[in-house]
C-alpha cells in the first residue's frame, strides 16, 4: 500500500493536453448549451 509507483497525474505524460481537449470539450457543451437557449427563445417569439 506505501509503494504506489503508478503515475496517475503526471505532467510528462501531456497532461496538459488532456486539460486543454477537456477544456475545449466543456466550452463546446456550454457553447451548444447556449446555442440551444438561444434557438428557443427566437422560436418562442
Amino acid at each position: 500500500m506505501t509503494s504506489l509507483n503508478i503515475p496517475l497525474y503526471s505532467w510528462d505524460n501531456g497532461a496538459f493536453i488532456m486539460i486543454a481537449v477537456f477544456a475545449l470539450v466543456i466550452i463546446g457543451i456550454i457553447g451548444a448549451v447556449f446555442f440551444m437557449m438561444n434557438s428557443k427563445h427566437k422560436k418562442n417569439d
